[in-house]
């Protein structure tokens, strides 16, 4: 019997620690570990009480606002892992302390909705059209994945989109394939590497019958710069596993002869194409270039009479284009995110050559944004 008082004195007493901790820190903005804004103390109102609101906000501020939220995060999923648990949030933990992001199927009809938006852009153009669509680490990886672990068949699709859409292919599947022994994607992020995005654009100049270009990974030099060894990923804090060692984001194209524009506040601004103030932050892999903007442009000061190409893309072109800057005049990245005018358009304004729409599985199958690709 007293044994009992004492674990319910305890008890109370941990509740009350609990509470006075939540009442007396100061609320926290933004969690670094999960990359994300997190949720603020909610103004009550009668209205926000009537329809609901107030408790649902109420309940999502003390769940983000919960003390030692990161610890106990980390505590959960690592019991978890020790009653042989192998998915977390959608991301598999598998050989080798790798992170894995689940494959998802797309919304039924989204992704053929997407590949036909890619021919109406053939149609508005008389430019070439290229389709490259980079596999997830789901796809490249499958062998190690967990036992039984579910992972929609990108290959299948990628070979149907590229009959859908009606642009010339890049055939960064088989590419990838070649390699898979390699280190091609990060283990705490969903993003390729600087290897893999090396292999892309050798996959991009194979389209263009130019693979005898590219020299081999060793003629590169392989830069890691202060707080690139650092580098823990989406998935890393999507996961809730934080007991990984760090990523290391290297470095292989100088920027010498390179000048980079962006249009990231919508009038034009230089930049570099390097941003190392972000290897600092927990966003590291927007060192590349600075992360998403509406519009970027890559000059190569020594081909001033060299091939202009025009990338639609998403954030993994942000590591491939270094590389294919050295092998054309200009490189344009356009993202439909935040630019809504017409990329036909641009291309004939901005004597393009060639447009590439370059974009991961995963983003491609979900993107609503591949609309205006038909204006």
């Amino acid at each position: 019997m007293k044994k009992s008082r004492i674990e319910t004195v305890l008890f109370f007493l941990f509740l009350g620690g609990m509470l006075a901790f939540l009442l007396l820190a100061p609320d926290r903005a933004k969690s670094e570990t999960e990359n994300r804004t997190l949720a603020q103390k909610p103004v009550f109102s009668l209205s926000a009480v009537l329809d609901g609101s107030f408790m649902s906000d109420t309940e999502k501020y003390l769940t983000d606002q919960f003390p030692l939220r990161d610890e106990w995060t980390v505590l959960k999923a690592k019991t978890e892992q020790l009653v042989g648990k192998t998915e977390f949030h959608g991301v598999y933990l598998c050989k080798k302390d790798t992170l894995i992001a689940k494959a998802e199927a797309p919304e039924e009809g989204l992704g053929e909705k997407n590949a036909e938006y890619v021919r109406k852009l053939t149609e508005k153009t008389e430019l070439p059209v290229y389709l490259g669509l980079i596999p997830s680490a789901a796809e490249v990886w499958r062998g190690k994945l967990p036992p039984g672990a579910e992972s929609w068949d990108q290959a299948s699709y990628i070979r149907a989109a590229a009959g859908e859409s009606g642009a010339e292919g890049v055939d960064f599947l088989g590419t990838l394939e070649a390699h898979r022994g390699e280190a091609l994607y990060y283990r705490t992020d969903h993003h390729w590497t600087t290897l893999g995005a090396y292999y892309g654009c050798a996959a991009v100049l194979d389209a263009l019958g130019r693979g005898d270009e590219l020299p081999g990974p060793d003629a590169f030099q392989h830069r890691v710069l202060p707080g690139s060894d650092r580098f823990n990923g989406t998935l890393y804090s999507k996961s809730g596993i934080h007991w990984l060692r760090p990523d290391t984001i290297e470095f292989w194209v100088p920027e010498e002869g390179l000048s980079v524009t962006s249009w990231r506040s919508g009038s034009p601004e230089e930049t570099a194409l390097y941003e190392t103030s972000y290897l600092d932050e927990k966003d590291k892999y927007s060192v590349f270039l600075g992360g998403n903007q509406p519009l970027c442009v890559i000059k190569n000061e020594n081909l001033p009479e060299g091939e202009k190409l025009l990338l639609i893309r998403d954030s993994y072109s942000d590591a491939l284009a270094p590389f294919l800057a050295q092998y054309f005049a200009e490189v344009h990245l356009l993202d439909l995110r935040y630019y809504r005018a017409s990329a036909a358009q641009y291309a004939a304004e901005n004597g393009i050559d060639r447009i590439f729409v370059l974009y991961s599985v995963p983003n491609f199958i979900a993107d609503r944004n591949l609309v205006f690709l038909g204006q």
